[in-house]
């Protein structure tokens, strides 16, 4: 396929916008299919896959593609719920050109402007389009205005829809002047986008004001092109996917003017921190990239690639990035949702599906020559994990296969987070949500066949001590045969917080061998770990050794053991224990409506407000502090406060004493068990 025919478009945006239905409409209307599929009906080409069919919504970035004016368009359907907003980021890399979908019936989200801003990031050609324009059409004048607010004055409507949605006209292509608009004039439409386009092209500006009429789009195509580039110019397109009004216009808007693959900004390739400059032109040498990958039941593995240079063959070797050893091209497919086709080769510009390859994961780069070592994408700037569980498997003697495939769930998504915790031994999947995880498992039971039960991870706490006390123990034992004695006399005291724990040996004169100190040490050591009131390891104290007693034939090295540890944990009890709980930093981000709910609620939950900040478009940061065990669930209370629209990160900040209520429930749980 002729790179100067291939046009690749992600379509992205916010649940319920009408993505999928949008791009149903488009591969109808250029005859790539002959079934117009629904949502609600389950058989769209994009959502196939049994979850997307049983929550009718996107929960895969499914592309697919279709044909119009000698173009091939591969377009990307992507998942607009909040919590799979990772799967979506992860398909920006593999497109010149993001389609943000907007309606009018749907209020900009926080995360369309997240999704507008990150393209920005990524250098990406970008264009608006508003959808469902038949429902309400006197809305669209005030969404126009709230796009100018949210996303600047370079977004400019290059069609118009009619004051009763049942219509749109052509501003741009060949402008129909005479057509009454819903929110402007065609001349004054055409006349903006034209001024916005020529102001970075002087000499056109010039043959403008001399030739004192219309120029022609064959006129602006570059200037335009290089607008699209800068982001100095954001085209919108106005249709209803439903009643298929503005669909042909939004398909010469992407075959004309949204960017070929050597036309749009290059892909952020590095090689040891330099910058990589992919020639399309290039044969020699291919260059390509993992956008995606998941598992079919009949086909194994599967690789999304976006290939950027060069040419991919089956038969063909290829390196998987710093990697020695080449993998060999087996099958290589197009996909059209379910359907497959097999191909024998993908050139620079377009996509492929490498499949039953298990060396291939997200994100890596594929190249056939060693002069491309080290070539990596720039990293992508993911959501930070806000929900987690512990999972364990239900079957005694999974625990191998649930690592396995936690690996393989986590490889298809870059949004979750597997870790396991050693001190309480649990291993733990953390995502964006509830529903992230729960798709997640979902999938673990269906196609890998692997059911786990989940918890809440367990909270981490510490012991320490508020004052010096001292311990003394004697340990003697006899059984006939040689015995064992070991007494210890020791001190502790509180260290600041953070400063752990500090061994000190003051014994003098002998009372202990030297040689038997460490053994005193190490039964401290274990009680340290074990803890003396809870359960939980202690921190921040100082232990110091300074006097005891030996025997010349019984005192062996496990008699100081136990005296140590014994003499250790008198002394503790003896110091006013208490339990140390989490305290992490939280940085919230939601909408300035729903600061006093979100401030209140940290501060009847024993948090502390640090700071507020005014952010972009009317967002607020909120950084505070508060404990973690506070933090249970918070990703849907704050969803439920902020109707879907916060997010937060958290750190660990410090350890502090907990409550007397907390202190009495932590150590009465440790006692049960």
């Amino acid at each position: 396929m002729p790179i100067n025919v291939i046009r690749n478009v992600a379509f992205v945006g916010q649940s319920g916008v009408g993505k999928t239905t949008l791009i149903e409409r488009l591969l109808f209307t250029a005859q790539s299919t002959t079934h117009l599929g629904s949502v609600k009906s389950g058989d769209t080409i994009t959502d196939f896959d049994p979850q997307s069919i049983q929550y009718q919504h996107s929960i895969e970035a499914t592309p697919v593609n279709l044909a119009w004016q000698n173009r091939r368009m591969n377009i990307i359907d992507t998942p607009g719920l909040p919590e799979l907003v990772g799967r979506c980021l992860s398909v920006y890399p593999a497109v010149e050109t993001t389609a943000l979908v907007l309606d009018a019936n749907t209020p900009i989200s926080q995360l369309s402007d997240r999704l507008f801003a990150y393209a920005c990031e990524q250098s990406k050609c970008q264009m608006i389009i508003i959808n469902k324009i038949d429902l309400n059409p006197e809305k669209i004048a005030e969404l126009i205005a709230l796009v100018t607010e949210h996303f600047g004055n370079a977004c400019l409507p290059i069609n118009l829809p009619s004051p009763d949605g049942i219509s749109v006209a052509d501003c741009y292509f060949e402008p129909a002047y005479d057509e009454v608009s819903a929110i402007d004039t065609v001349t004054d439409a055409h006349e903006r986008l034209v001024d916005q386009v020529i102001e970075l092209d002087e000499d056109l500006m010039a043959l403008y004001l001399e030739q004192g009429s219309a120029l022609t789009p064959k006129q602006l195509h570059t200037p335009f092109e290089e607008a699209l580039r800068t982001g100095h110019i954001v085209p919108i397109c106005f249709v209803s996917a439903e009643t298929g009004a503005g669909i042909e216009l939004l398909l010469r808007t992407l075959a004309e003017i949204m960017p070929r693959p050597d036309e749009g900004n290059p892909p952020h390739l590095e090689q040891q921190g330099n910058i990589v400059r992919i020639d399309c032109d290039q044969m020699d040498h291919a260059v390509a990239h993992v956008f995606k990958v998941s598992v079919d039941p009949y086909l194994g593995k599967l690789a999304y690639i976006r290939v950027f240079q060069g040419e991919i063959n089956t038969g063909a070797q290829l390196f998987v990035g710093n990697s020695n050893k080449p993998i060999k091209v087996g099958h290589l497919y197009q996909l059209q949702g379910k359907k497959r086709m097999e191909i024998s080769q993908a050139r620079a510009g377009d996509f492929c599906v490498l499949a039953k390859v298990d060396d291939l994961a997200f994100d890596v780069v594929l190249h056939d020559s060693h002069d491309e070592d080290g070539v990596v994408m720039k990293d992508l700037d993911f959501p930070a994990p806000m929900y987690s569980l512990a999972v364990s498997p239900v079957k005694r003697g999974d625990e191998q296969k649930l690592s396995e495939v936690l690996g393989k769930i986590a490889a298809e998504d870059p949004t979750l987070r597997v870790e396991h915790r050693v001190r309480t031994n649990e291993t733990v999947l953390s995502g964006q949500g509830e529903f992230h995880l729960k798709i997640a498992l979902e999938k673990m039971a269906s196609v890998y066949k692997l059911e786990v039960s989940t918890a809440q991870p367990s909270i981490e706490y510490f012991e320490t001590i508020t004052q010096p006390a001292e311990g003394h123990y004697r340990h003697k034992k006899q059984s006939g045969g040689a015995g064992q004695f070991g007494e210890v006399q020791l001190r502790v005291r509180p260290l600041e917080r953070g400063m752990g724990f500090s061994f000190v040996n003051k014994v003098v004169g002998g009372a202990i061998p030297t040689a038997l100190i460490p053994a005193v040490e190490k039964g401290v050591r274990q009680a340290l770990s074990e803890g003396a009131i809870s359960g939980n390891p202690i921190r921040d104290i100082e232990v110091t050794v300074y006097d005891g007693k030996y025997h010349s034939v019984d005192s062996k090295e496990i008699a100081f053991v136990i005296a140590g540890k014994k003499a250790f944990l008198n002394a503790v009890r003896d110091a006013s224990p208490i339990v140390l709980e989490p305290i992490v930093e939280l940085n919230l981000t939601v909408p300035v409506s729903a600061v006093g709910d979100v401030t209140g609620d940290l501060a009847a939950n024993r948090g502390l407000i640090l700071d507020t900040r005014a952010g972009d478009n009317q967002l607020t940061q909120i950084m505070a502090k508060i404990p973690q065990n506070e933090l249970e669930d918070y990703a849907q209370k704050l969803r439920a406060m902020t109707g879907g629209e916060g997010s937060f990160t958290l750190n660990m900040s410090h350890f502090e004493a907990a409550p007397p209520i907390i202190q009495t429930e932590v150590c009465n749980t440790a006692n049960n068990h």
